[in-house]
């Protein structure tokens, strides 16, 4: 049915377009190094806040099916890796390798859009993570709760043969990355340290 009607802008809503210059540009500010709560002992980027249009436009893609966002999305990534490689942080070569989603929730979304975004960046991506169908969903567990939830519920499913980059949609406390960072590098895996395309 969408495709039959007009389509409005994925992060503010302006109709007739899929996605405006101004979000554009909001999209393409160069990642800023935060810090997380839980610490992955790898240096973690963010793209930018989880507020208004990157909030709705992150939302849009995963929980209402706007696939047609992901060449967008994968552009401003993509222009994220180039900062960090050009910035010195990033091998050129580096491997994108998405956070961890249960393979339920990918089924029901069509696919995980993380790695869909990855893979549309024109750098190789790698789905060598999953989440183990016992981890509950994250919101609205506090800081103790969420490293709790996480711990051991990664599992590695392909080692990348390359030092990788992991891309997350929203980082919170950084407890999914820190698992992750411990299951990559117990395998041997270099990790040269996390984007979120937010953070909040």
């Amino acid at each position: 049915m969408e495709l039959l009607l007009p389509r409005s802008c994925g992060g503010c809503g302006r109709a007739g377009v899929r996605w405006c210059l101004r979000c554009q540009r909001q999209w393409l500010a160069p990642p800023q190094r935060i810090s997380t709560t839980t610490d992955p002992h790898v240096p973690v980027w963010s793209m930018g806040a989880f507020g208004q249009s990157r909030r709705r436009s992150i939302i849009h893609l995963k929980e209402r099916g706007r696939r047609d966002l992901i060449p967008f999305i994968s552009a401003s990534v993509a222009a994220a890796v180039e900062y960090l490689i050009a910035a010195g942080e990033l091998d050129h070569d580096a491997i994108l390798v998405p956070a961890p989603t249960k393979r339920s929730s990918a089924r029901k979304r069509g696919g995980d859009p993380v790695y869909a975004v990855c893979k549309q960046t024109g750098y190789r991506s790698e789905q060598a993570l999953w989440e183990k169908e016992s981890m509950r969903d994250s919101v609205g567990l506090d800081v103790a709760a969420r490293r709790r939830n996480v711990m051991g519920k990664v599992e590695l499913v392909s080692r990348p043969s390359r030092p990788v980059l992991l891309v997350d949609d929203v980082v919170t406390t950084g407890a999914t990355i820190a698992e992750s960072v411990a299951v990559l590098t117990s395998a041997g895996v270099k990790v040269r340290g996390a984007l979120g395309w937010a953070s909040s």
